[in-house]
């Protein structure tokens, strides 16, 4: 009788393990920027990993051990492709090859939106998401991929997909709204490496970088004296650093301008490659965007209200 007792119960235990296994999707993002899209689309019905946090440089990152265990693991995995990612690029690329789990979601959109994608003799520039409106279709190729591996939830994915694209036509609107308040001949944008080439083309304002699309290439002396004539001519009046970028080279070109009797002052923090702290509105894709849109307004004389696109933007 005991050892019957003891079989029923492991029988019951294994069933009872199987009945409340978690089975939703295993998902992982190589960026915050994808993460929070596919955030916004799950609602929770999926577990979302990101494994580059706020301050992270994609070009240069170094994938860990346990990075490459949580690659293995997971059902899908979003990156942005076009050699953002750098060295894990390979890896991605050789999964994709292997196992069909991962996407590259800016090369997806690629194949709907060619005619928009910037090309450099780099080759194409990967920071779609500077564009809201093309973020837009980055959205769609989410959305598609969900609905293909798990189309129990298809309705739930469709309709929260349609509630943040709202969001986002109208994040958009405002982009357009506040960069075009801004004195035609202040509209410059001087930053320390080449991810705001989509934000330029989709808004009407002319931007100049330190160096280019890949922050692994070193600036030479040379681009830095030819840029700091450009902003003593153009009598440019604020310079922008980035959260995931070495301040070292936007420090030159103030005292390089300040050598020939020009002052220019940083207009602000911009977050180009890696959004904000986790858990803050920064954090987030719209917050990220947001606090961009409003600091460069601000500060090239346009007008923008104080607490940005949603009400609730915290500029130092």
């Amino acid at each position: 009788m005991y050892l019957l007792k003891k079989y029923l119960f492991l029988i019951l235990s294994l069933f009872t393990f199987d009945l409340f296994a978690d089975t939703s999707l295993q998902i992982i993002t190589t960026t915050g920027m994808i993460g929070d899209l596919v955030k916004n689309v799950v609602q929770g019905r999926a577990k979302v990993e990101v494994l580059m946090g706020s301050g992270t440089d994609p070009h240069l990152y170094q994938p860990s051990r346990y990075d490459l265990v949580a690659l293995s693991k997971a059902d899908i995995i979003f990156f942005n492709g076009l050699h953002l990612e750098g060295k894990l690029s390979k890896i991605l690329l050789s999964m994709d090859q292997a196992e069909r789990r991962s996407v590259a979601v800016v090369e997806k959109a690629q194949e709907k939106i060619a005619d928009q994608f910037i090309l450099t003799r780099d080759g194409y520039d990967p920071h779609l998401w500077m564009d809201v409106s093309a973020w837009l279709v980055v959205l769609s190729v989410i959305e598609d991929v969900l609905w293909a591996r798990d189309p129990i939830n298809r309705e739930f994915y469709r309709n929260n997909a349609q509630r943040y694209r709202e969001k986002l036509v109208k994040l958009d609107q405002y982009a357009k709204d506040v960069l075009s308040s801004i004195p035609e001949r202040q509209r410059i944008l001087i930053t320390a490496h080449d991810a705001f080439g989509y934000l330029s083309r989709a808004y009407g304002i002319k931007v100049r970088a330190i160096q280019g699309m890949s922050t692994e290439s070193e600036a030479s002396l040379y681009q830095i004296e030819k840029l700091v004539r450009f902003i003593v001519d153009q009598k440019v009046s604020a310079i922008f650093v980035e959260s995931s970028v070495s301040q070292k080279n936007v420090r030159a070109l103030i005292e390089g301008a300040r050598a020939k009797g020009h002052n220019i002052a940083i207009g602000g923090e911009l977050f180009s490659d890696a959004m904000g702290s986790e858990g803050t509105y920064e954090g987030t894709y719209i917050g990220m965007i947001d606090h961009n849109l409003t600091t460069i307004a601000r500060a090239l004389g346009g007008k923008a209200p104080a607490k940005g696109f949603s009400g609730i933007l915290s500029l130092k």
